[in-house]
């Protein structure tokens, strides 16, 4: 009896398709493979290395350089959502095997530093600028305070 069941088993998959599907696992695009970082929109604020997990990320503000150990990262995308400037992505590519850890660094492009170099002049500028109104308002409500007090100690002297 088993073995007419097993033919009709048998028959079955020879003509229809497999119940089974193929074993790849697909993931959303931009949830695995490997940490990017534009450079140029990099501004070295090193939050990424602060909320790295396993402390894969270095920044380097005095170098101005930013660095990975590919083979430390668990592709978490701790870094990638934390950043503030959304310079970093995930690739869509899985990092390449081998057989010694290595250690990728990037430095920031004279463009870029010189860009940054400008925005942070120009806020210097207007906070000096911005205290500089702030010591002219004070100024005008000091001598306006000058003024008041001679004025009440005159009512004072009448009143005597």
């Amino acid at each position: 009896m088993a073995f007419v069941s097993f033919k009709k088993t048998i028959l079955r998959n020879l003509v229809s398709k497999p119940y089974t599907r193929k074993a790849e696992k697909q993931f959303p695009e931009g949830t695995r493979g490997h940490v990017e970082n534009d450079m140029d929109v990099c501004v070295l604020c090193g939050l990424c290395s602060i909320k790295c997990p396993t402390h894969a990320i270095t920044v380097d503000k005095a170098a101005k350089t930013w660095s990975i150990r590919p083979m430390s990262c668990i592709q978490c995308r701790c870094c990638v959502d934390n950043c503030p400037k959304k310079c970093l992505s995930m690739g869509v590519r899985f990092q390449e095997p081998g057989d010694e850890k290595i250690t990728k660094t990037f430095k920031q492009s004279e463009k870029a530093i010189a860009a940054q170099e400008a925005l942070m002049k120009a806020a210097k500028e207007r906070a000096a600028a911005a205290a500089a109104a702030k010591a002219a308002a004070a100024n005008a409500n000091g001598g306006a305070a000058n003024a008041n007090p001679a004025a009440t100690a005159n009512t004072q002297e009448k009143k005597d």
